[in-house]
């Protein structure tokens, strides 16, 4: 005879506990790290310009096949947090991931709107980024740094899925979901996932901390309107696609690329 496992009923501080966990093994902890890598930015000495973030950078330098095998296991570790999201939402009798809207089912929709999305924010960002950076707001970013070898772009491609798919299921639809059930408004809410994700790009300086929270604030508002994490995922996995390819096709070709 089989067993019959009931749907139990999940209690405030069950949930708050859950949400705990999963920022604590995921954004949040990045959060944290983030803000001590900016603090030690600041009090070094020189502006924060002449300070380079790496974002990909080699984990086994002179050692190819023990590189890729360090970066593909920092790409799957990664998204074990969406693995832990999708497992609470299936034990609540949710449908899993595809209740925040991270699914096949639409598809050509989800690709045009992000497509549509990572277009507008694009230039913006990149303009953003030159002109705090300029004022000295900002640590030079170097989004990739890895050899030149044959596995570089697909684990470009890889690590840019991988930020994508983390940071809208955790910090859009996951976080909304949980703040919402917690008794948190509409606005507070908005405020925590746009903060949060400000804040965990601190390492890159003030204006990565102030462009990601804008960022924030719309993914959230598209989320609301679309109930949709599919399309952001999209956008921003386009957004990381440019940053890191492009950035490994033009450093030092052209002038207005800063370099480290």
């Amino acid at each position: 005879m089989a067993d019959h496992f009931p749907q139990e009923r999940i209690s405030r501080r069950i949930v708050r506990d859950e949400t705990l966990l999963v920022l604590g093994l995921s954004l949040g902890a990045s959060g944290v790290s983030a803000l001590i890598s900016f603090v030690g930015s600041v009090t070094k000495p020189g502006g924060l310009k002449d300070q380079a973030a790496t974002l990909n950078a080699s984990a086994a330098p002179g050692r190819p096949w023990l590189d890729l095998a360090w970066q593909l296991f920092g790409i799957a570790s990664a998204l074990v947090p969406v693995a832990l999201v999708a497992h609470f939402l299936l034990r609540e009798g949710r449908g899993g991931l595809r209740t925040l809207g991270f699914d096949r089912t639409r598809p050509w929709p989800d690709l045009g709107r992000g497509a549509a999305v990572a277009a507008a924010i694009g230039s913006t960002g990149i303009a953003f980024y030159l002109a705090v950076r300029g004022l000295g707001f900002n640590l030079t970013v170097v989004p990739e740094a890895l050899p030149e070898v044959w596995w570089k772009y697909p684990v470009l491609i890889l690590s840019a899925l991988q930020n994508a798919i983390l940071e809208e299921v955790i910090v859009v639809g996951y976080l909304l979901r949980r703040l919402g059930q917690l008794g948190w408004t509409p606005t507070a809410a908005l405020v925590g996932s746009s903060v949060l994700r400000g804040s965990y790009h601190l390492y890159q300086g003030v204006g990565g901390f102030i462009g990601n929270m804008v960022m924030g604030v719309v993914f959230v508002y598209l989320y609301r309107r679309w109930g949709r994490v599919g399309p952001l995922v999209v956008a921003h996995s386009l957004l990381d696609i440019g940053a890191f390819v492009g950035y490994a096709l033009l450093a030092g070709k052209v002038d207005w690329l800063p370099t480290a």
